[in-house]
Protein backbone atom coordinates (compact mmCIF):
# COMPACT_ATOMS: atom_id res chain seq x y z
CA UNK A 1 0.00 0.00 0.00
CA UNK A 2 1.21 3.38 -0.77
CA UNK A 3 2.38 6.30 1.50
CA UNK A 4 2.12 8.67 -1.12
CA UNK A 5 -1.20 9.13 -0.36
CA UNK A 6 -3.32 10.16 3.13
CA UNK A 7 -4.88 6.86 3.99
CA UNK A 8 -8.44 6.11 5.34
CA UNK A 9 -9.22 4.30 8.19
CA UNK A 10 -11.15 1.92 5.96
CA UNK A 11 -8.22 1.38 3.80
CA UNK A 12 -6.17 0.47 6.93
CA UNK A 13 -9.54 -1.73 7.85
CA UNK A 14 -9.10 -4.07 4.24
CA UNK A 15 -5.64 -4.81 4.63
CA UNK A 16 -6.17 -5.93 7.83
CA UNK A 17 -9.15 -7.92 7.31
CA UNK A 18 -11.47 -5.97 10.08
CA UNK A 19 -13.35 -3.78 9.90
CA UNK A 20 -13.53 0.38 10.11
CA UNK A 21 -14.81 -0.22 14.10
CA UNK A 22 -12.57 -2.65 15.24
CA UNK A 23 -9.40 -0.13 13.60
CA UNK A 24 -11.10 2.73 15.82
CA UNK A 25 -11.03 0.77 18.62
CA UNK A 26 -7.58 -0.05 18.31
CA UNK A 27 -6.38 3.47 17.95
CA UNK A 28 -8.18 3.91 20.93
CA UNK A 29 -6.68 1.11 23.08
CA UNK A 30 -10.05 -0.56 23.62
CA UNK A 31 -9.51 -3.76 25.43
CA UNK A 32 -12.57 -5.25 23.31
CA UNK A 33 -10.04 -6.21 20.70
CA UNK A 34 -8.76 -9.87 20.31
CA UNK A 35 -4.48 -9.35 21.21
CA UNK A 36 -4.07 -11.37 18.03
CA UNK A 37 -6.06 -8.41 15.36
CA UNK A 38 -5.32 -5.75 17.78
CA UNK A 39 -1.35 -6.59 16.82
CA UNK A 40 -1.96 -7.69 12.85
CA UNK A 41 -3.68 -3.91 12.83
CA UNK A 42 -0.94 -2.12 14.38
CA UNK A 43 1.44 -3.92 11.77
CA UNK A 44 -0.64 -2.93 9.04
CA UNK A 45 -0.77 0.76 10.41
CA UNK A 46 3.29 0.67 11.39
CA UNK A 47 3.59 -0.59 7.51
CA UNK A 48 1.41 1.79 5.95
CA UNK A 49 2.31 4.88 8.24
CA UNK A 50 -0.65 5.35 8.74
CA UNK A 51 -1.98 8.40 10.85
CA UNK A 52 -5.50 9.26 11.97
CA UNK A 53 -7.14 12.47 11.27
CA UNK A 54 -7.12 13.91 14.74
CA UNK A 55 -8.90 17.40 13.83
CA UNK A 56 -12.27 15.29 12.57
CA UNK A 57 -11.32 12.85 15.64
CA UNK A 58 -11.36 14.84 18.19
CA UNK A 59 -14.39 17.07 17.11
CA UNK A 60 -16.64 14.32 17.08
CA UNK A 61 -15.60 13.43 20.62
CA UNK A 62 -16.23 17.02 20.95
CA UNK A 63 -12.69 18.38 21.63
CA UNK A 64 -10.29 19.83 19.00
CA UNK A 65 -7.26 19.23 21.08
CA UNK A 66 -5.97 23.11 20.33
CA UNK A 67 -5.48 26.01 22.94
CA UNK A 68 -6.20 29.71 21.12
CA UNK A 69 -3.08 31.45 22.41
CA UNK A 70 -3.11 35.31 22.28
CA UNK A 71 0.17 36.62 22.79
CA UNK A 72 2.32 40.31 22.12
CA UNK A 73 5.62 41.22 21.91
CA UNK A 74 7.34 38.50 20.58
CA UNK A 75 10.25 40.80 19.59
CA UNK A 76 10.51 41.44 23.41
CA UNK A 77 12.02 38.55 25.54
CA UNK A 78 9.71 38.04 28.42
CA UNK A 79 7.17 37.31 25.89
CA UNK A 80 9.27 34.82 24.03
CA UNK A 81 10.20 32.91 26.78
CA UNK A 82 6.30 33.05 27.84
CA UNK A 83 5.14 31.52 24.64
CA UNK A 84 8.07 29.02 23.93
CA UNK A 85 6.72 27.38 27.48
CA UNK A 86 3.10 26.86 26.08
CA UNK A 87 3.86 25.28 23.24
CA UNK A 88 6.40 22.89 24.65
CA UNK A 89 4.02 22.16 28.02
CA UNK A 90 1.24 22.13 25.30
CA UNK A 91 2.77 19.53 23.24
CA UNK A 92 3.71 17.46 26.16
CA UNK A 93 -0.07 17.13 27.18
CA UNK A 94 -0.75 16.44 23.26
CA UNK A 95 -2.04 19.94 22.61
CA UNK A 96 -1.30 21.82 19.45
CA UNK A 97 -1.58 25.40 19.86
CA UNK A 98 -3.24 27.99 17.64
CA UNK A 99 -1.08 31.31 17.64
CA UNK A 100 -2.86 35.06 17.76
CA UNK A 101 -0.63 37.52 17.75
CA UNK A 102 -1.77 40.90 18.49
CA UNK A 103 -0.42 44.42 16.70
CA UNK A 104 -1.52 46.42 19.64
CA UNK A 105 -1.41 45.80 23.13
CA UNK A 106 -4.03 48.22 24.19
CA UNK A 107 -6.27 46.99 22.09
CA UNK A 108 -10.01 46.75 23.84
CA UNK A 109 -11.66 45.25 21.34
CA UNK A 110 -11.73 41.89 20.67
CA UNK A 111 -14.82 40.49 19.74
CA UNK A 112 -13.97 39.39 16.52
CA UNK A 113 -10.86 37.39 17.77
CA UNK A 114 -12.91 35.90 20.44
CA UNK A 115 -15.31 34.36 18.04
CA UNK A 116 -13.17 33.35 16.06
CA UNK A 117 -11.11 31.28 18.68
CA UNK A 118 -14.72 29.82 19.23
CA UNK A 119 -15.74 29.30 15.96
CA UNK A 120 -12.21 27.37 15.32
CA UNK A 121 -13.30 25.38 18.43
CA UNK A 122 -10.45 25.33 20.73
CA UNK A 123 -10.51 23.36 24.02
CA UNK A 124 -9.31 27.08 25.99
CA UNK A 125 -7.57 30.13 25.72
CA UNK A 126 -4.14 31.46 27.18
CA UNK A 127 -4.38 35.56 27.14
CA UNK A 128 -0.94 36.12 27.15
CA UNK A 129 -1.47 40.55 26.76
CA UNK A 130 0.33 42.81 29.13
CA UNK A 131 -2.37 44.22 30.57
CA UNK A 132 -2.02 48.20 29.34
CA UNK A 133 -4.71 50.45 30.24
CA UNK A 134 -8.66 49.42 29.45
CA UNK A 135 -7.26 46.02 27.37
CA UNK A 136 -8.99 43.70 29.50
CA UNK A 137 -12.26 45.45 29.72
CA UNK A 138 -13.58 42.42 27.21
CA UNK A 139 -13.83 40.01 29.85
CA UNK A 140 -16.46 41.74 31.74
CA UNK A 141 -18.85 41.23 28.82
CA UNK A 142 -17.01 37.66 27.88
CA UNK A 143 -15.94 35.68 30.65
CA UNK A 144 -20.00 34.59 31.20
CA UNK A 145 -20.54 33.74 27.95
CA UNK A 146 -17.61 31.90 26.40
CA UNK A 147 -17.62 27.97 25.94
CA UNK A 148 -14.35 27.32 26.96
CA UNK A 149 -12.45 28.32 29.97
CA UNK A 150 -9.87 31.22 30.13
CA UNK A 151 -6.67 31.46 31.94
CA UNK A 152 -4.63 34.88 32.04
CA UNK A 153 -0.87 35.03 32.05
CA UNK A 154 1.73 37.80 31.92
CA UNK A 155 1.89 41.48 33.69
CA UNK A 156 -1.41 41.63 35.44
CA UNK A 157 -3.29 43.51 38.24
CA UNK A 158 -5.34 40.07 38.59
CA UNK A 159 -9.09 40.08 37.97
CA UNK A 160 -11.85 38.41 40.57
CA UNK A 161 -13.37 36.39 38.05
CA UNK A 162 -10.31 35.05 35.90
CA UNK A 163 -7.64 32.50 36.51
CA UNK A 164 -4.22 34.24 36.10
CA UNK A 165 -0.83 33.96 36.69
CA UNK A 166 1.81 36.52 36.88
CA UNK A 167 5.10 37.32 38.32
CA UNK A 168 5.41 39.52 41.32
CA UNK A 169 6.85 43.25 39.45
CA UNK A 170 6.77 44.69 42.74
CA UNK A 171 9.56 41.97 44.48
CA UNK A 172 11.86 42.24 41.10
CA UNK A 173 11.99 46.37 41.88
CA UNK A 174 12.76 45.49 45.57
CA UNK A 175 15.35 43.05 45.65
CA UNK A 176 16.77 45.20 42.55
CA UNK A 177 17.15 48.32 45.05
CA UNK A 178 17.85 46.68 48.40
CA UNK A 179 20.31 45.15 47.01
CA UNK A 180 22.10 48.55 45.50
CA UNK A 181 21.36 50.22 48.67
CA UNK A 182 22.37 46.99 50.81
CA UNK A 183 25.72 47.68 48.57
CA UNK A 184 26.02 51.02 50.07
CA UNK A 185 24.17 52.97 47.17
CA UNK A 186 23.73 56.70 47.94
CA UNK A 187 21.58 57.86 45.04
CA UNK A 188 19.79 55.31 43.46
CA UNK A 189 18.28 55.78 39.83
CA UNK A 190 15.92 53.57 37.70
CA UNK A 191 15.02 53.27 34.70
CA UNK A 192 11.51 51.61 33.56
CA UNK A 193 9.77 50.26 30.77
CA UNK A 194 6.92 51.52 28.89
CA UNK A 195 5.01 53.27 31.28
CA UNK A 196 2.05 51.56 29.79
CA UNK A 197 3.30 48.32 30.89
CA UNK A 198 1.85 47.05 33.89
CA UNK A 199 5.22 45.25 35.01
CA UNK A 200 7.15 48.76 34.44
CA UNK A 201 4.60 50.34 36.71
CA UNK A 202 5.26 47.45 39.24
CA UNK A 203 8.88 47.57 39.08
CA UNK A 204 8.91 51.28 39.68
CA UNK A 205 6.71 50.54 43.07
CA UNK A 206 9.17 48.25 44.31
CA UNK A 207 11.67 50.96 43.84
CA UNK A 208 9.73 53.53 45.60
CA UNK A 209 8.92 50.84 48.66
CA UNK A 210 12.98 49.82 48.44
CA UNK A 211 13.65 53.46 49.02
CA UNK A 212 11.07 53.95 51.71
CA UNK A 213 11.76 50.90 53.82
CA UNK A 214 15.36 52.02 53.64
CA UNK A 215 14.56 55.87 55.09
CA UNK A 216 15.63 57.04 51.94
CA UNK A 217 14.15 60.01 50.03
CA UNK A 218 12.27 58.76 46.75
CA UNK A 219 13.70 61.11 44.22
CA UNK A 220 11.72 61.64 41.41
CA UNK A 221 14.30 63.45 39.31
CA UNK A 222 16.10 59.98 39.22
CA UNK A 223 13.00 58.02 37.22
CA UNK A 224 13.57 58.01 33.76
CA UNK A 225 11.12 55.70 31.42
CA UNK A 226 12.79 53.71 28.85
CA UNK A 227 11.42 51.51 25.81
CA UNK A 228 13.30 47.94 26.88
CA UNK A 229 16.33 48.88 23.97
CA UNK A 230 19.87 48.88 24.32
CA UNK A 231 19.80 52.47 23.07
CA UNK A 232 17.49 53.54 25.51
CA UNK A 233 19.37 52.40 28.52
CA UNK A 234 22.58 54.29 27.01
CA UNK A 235 20.56 57.74 26.93
CA UNK A 236 18.81 57.01 30.23
CA UNK A 237 22.19 57.04 31.92
CA UNK A 238 23.77 60.23 30.00
CA UNK A 239 20.11 62.03 31.26
CA UNK A 240 20.42 60.18 34.46
CA UNK A 241 24.24 61.81 34.97
CA UNK A 242 23.14 65.27 33.82
CA UNK A 243 19.88 65.35 36.42
CA UNK A 244 22.60 64.11 39.09
CA UNK A 245 26.25 63.87 38.87
CA UNK A 246 26.55 61.77 42.40
CA UNK A 247 24.50 58.98 41.17
CA UNK A 248 26.00 55.92 42.22
CA UNK A 249 23.36 52.86 41.65
CA UNK A 250 21.21 52.53 38.51
CA UNK A 251 18.50 49.47 38.17
CA UNK A 252 17.73 48.97 34.82
CA UNK A 253 14.28 47.47 34.27
CA UNK A 254 15.60 44.74 31.82
CA UNK A 255 19.14 43.56 30.81
CA UNK A 256 18.99 44.66 27.67
CA UNK A 257 18.92 48.68 28.66
CA UNK A 258 21.22 47.53 31.61
CA UNK A 259 24.08 46.59 28.48
CA UNK A 260 23.25 50.11 27.44
CA UNK A 261 24.31 51.66 30.98
CA UNK A 262 27.37 49.68 30.78
CA UNK A 263 28.04 50.84 27.22
CA UNK A 264 27.46 54.37 28.25
CA UNK A 265 29.47 54.34 31.55
CA UNK A 266 32.29 53.20 29.98
CA UNK A 267 32.24 55.82 27.19
CA UNK A 268 32.03 58.75 30.53
CA UNK A 269 34.70 57.30 32.23
CA UNK A 270 32.70 55.52 35.02
CA UNK A 271 33.52 52.45 36.90
CA UNK A 272 31.27 49.58 37.47
CA UNK A 273 30.94 48.63 40.38
CA UNK A 274 33.30 50.95 41.67
CA UNK A 275 31.39 54.24 40.86
CA UNK A 276 28.23 52.37 39.22
CA UNK A 277 26.43 49.78 40.57
CA UNK A 278 24.49 48.84 38.00
CA UNK A 279 21.18 45.48 38.18
CA UNK A 280 19.15 44.44 35.21
CA UNK A 281 15.70 42.18 35.02
CA UNK A 282 15.85 38.83 33.02
CA UNK A 283 19.31 37.25 33.53
CA UNK A 284 19.13 36.30 29.49
CA UNK A 285 21.96 34.23 28.30
CA UNK A 286 24.35 37.44 27.86
CA UNK A 287 23.93 38.34 31.04
CA UNK A 288 26.99 36.54 32.45
CA UNK A 289 29.19 37.29 29.55
CA UNK A 290 28.80 41.39 29.59
CA UNK A 291 31.71 42.94 31.07
CA UNK A 292 31.30 43.34 34.11
CA UNK A 293 29.29 40.32 34.57
CA UNK A 294 25.67 41.77 35.55
CA UNK A 295 23.91 41.41 38.44
CA UNK A 296 20.10 40.64 37.25
CA UNK A 297 16.74 39.23 38.75
CA UNK A 298 16.08 36.04 37.27
CA UNK A 299 12.23 35.70 36.58
CA UNK A 300 10.35 32.45 36.26
CA UNK A 301 9.15 33.58 33.04
CA UNK A 302 9.33 29.67 32.00
CA UNK A 303 7.41 28.51 34.96
CA UNK A 304 4.52 31.16 34.16
CA UNK A 305 3.87 29.61 30.92
CA UNK A 306 4.27 25.95 32.19
CA UNK A 307 2.31 26.84 34.47
CA UNK A 308 -0.78 28.36 32.52
CA UNK A 309 -0.79 25.43 30.39
CA UNK A 310 -1.41 22.69 33.33
CA UNK A 311 -4.07 24.98 34.99
CA UNK A 312 -5.96 25.35 31.81
CA UNK A 313 -5.56 21.42 30.84
CA UNK A 314 -7.33 21.16 34.42
CA UNK A 315 -10.08 23.73 34.01
CA UNK A 316 -10.69 21.56 30.37
CA UNK A 317 -11.03 18.28 32.23
CA UNK A 318 -13.02 20.02 34.63
CA UNK A 319 -15.45 21.51 32.33
CA UNK A 320 -15.98 18.11 30.47
CA UNK A 321 -16.75 16.48 33.30
CA UNK A 322 -19.64 18.73 34.29
CA UNK A 323 -20.37 18.83 30.50
CA UNK A 324 -20.27 22.54 30.89
CA UNK A 325 -18.25 25.19 31.07
CA UNK A 326 -16.16 24.80 34.30
CA UNK A 327 -16.86 27.90 37.39
CA UNK A 328 -13.08 28.03 38.03
CA UNK A 329 -12.10 29.43 41.33
CA UNK A 330 -10.50 32.92 40.39
CA UNK A 331 -7.07 32.33 41.90
CA UNK A 332 -4.33 34.24 40.90
CA UNK A 333 -0.89 32.77 41.07
CA UNK A 334 2.19 35.13 41.78
CA UNK A 335 5.91 33.83 40.87
CA UNK A 336 8.42 34.96 42.79
CA UNK A 337 11.91 36.14 41.17
CA UNK A 338 15.74 35.20 42.63
CA UNK A 339 18.31 37.72 42.41
CA UNK A 340 21.45 36.89 40.49
CA UNK A 341 24.56 38.30 41.91
CA UNK A 342 27.73 39.10 39.99
CA UNK A 343 30.12 41.78 39.42
CA UNK A 344 28.20 44.94 37.74
CA UNK A 345 27.00 45.55 41.67
CA UNK A 346 28.82 46.48 45.06
CA UNK A 347 29.23 43.51 47.34
CA UNK A 348 26.77 43.21 50.39
CA UNK A 349 28.80 43.56 53.59
CA UNK A 350 28.60 40.09 55.40
CA UNK A 351 27.63 40.77 59.01
CA UNK A 352 29.12 37.30 59.75
CA UNK A 353 30.30 34.01 58.02
CA UNK A 354 26.54 32.52 57.86
CA UNK A 355 25.47 35.95 55.75
CA UNK A 356 28.74 35.46 53.91
CA UNK A 357 27.66 31.43 52.77
CA UNK A 358 24.30 32.74 52.18
CA UNK A 359 25.47 35.61 49.77
CA UNK A 360 28.18 33.35 48.27
CA UNK A 361 25.00 30.90 47.32
CA UNK A 362 23.05 34.06 45.66
CA UNK A 363 25.17 33.28 42.66
CA UNK A 364 23.30 29.67 42.01
CA UNK A 365 20.21 29.85 40.04
CA UNK A 366 17.91 28.22 42.03
CA UNK A 367 14.19 26.56 41.51
CA UNK A 368 11.26 29.08 41.43
CA UNK A 369 8.92 28.94 43.72
CA UNK A 370 4.81 29.92 43.10
CA UNK A 371 2.47 30.67 45.21
CA UNK A 372 -1.30 31.57 45.41
CA UNK A 373 -2.53 34.40 46.84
Amino acid sequence: MSRGKRLTIREVAAAAGVSAQTVSRVLNNRPDVAPETAQRVQQIISETGYAPNMLARGLTQGRSHVLGVVAYGLDYFGPSRVLTAIERQAAEFGYAIMLNLILDPAMGDVDGLIDSLCARQVDGIIWAIPEMGANRAWLANWINELPVPVILVGGMEGRPDVPSIAIDNVQIGRLATDHLISGGAKHVGIITGPATWWEAEQRLVGWRASLQAHGREVEESLVIEGDWSVSSGEESLYRMVDRCPEIDALFACNDQMALGVLHAAHAIGKRVPEDLSVVGVDNIAEASHFWPPLTTVDQPLGNSGELAVKEIVQLIKKSRQARRPVDAVPEMTLLKARLIVRESSRPVPAPDSRAAESNEASFQRTVLEARPI
